[in-house]
């Protein structure tokens, strides 16, 4: 049986403002990096840059909303992705 693809996300958590309701960090999966902003406050994630964002979005967006509450800045945390990049 032929293993299911995966790709590990490294997500760095920079940056949680309960003022402006915005959580800011860096993800790693593969050979990308992004930045991203989430505005929980709006329930909006920009990522950037561009490259390679459709790769990471909707699984970074699942992963901060399930671990709302368990997120703090200066802490790194990861997550699986079903998908090989």
């Amino acid at each position: 049986m032929k293993a299911k693809p995966e790709t590990v996300a490294h997500v760095n958590v920079k940056e949680y403002c309960f003022i402006k309701k915005e959580l800011k960090g860096v993800v790693e999966a593969s050979d990308f990096r992004w930045q991203f902003t989430w505005s929980f406050g709006k329930g909006i994630l920009f990522v950037k840059p561009p490259l390679g964002r459709a790769l990471i979005e909707d699984s970074l967006l699942r992963f901060l909303l399930k671990k709302d509450y368990e997120l703090e800045a200066g802490n790194e945390y990861k997550f699986t992705i079903s998908a090989k990049f």
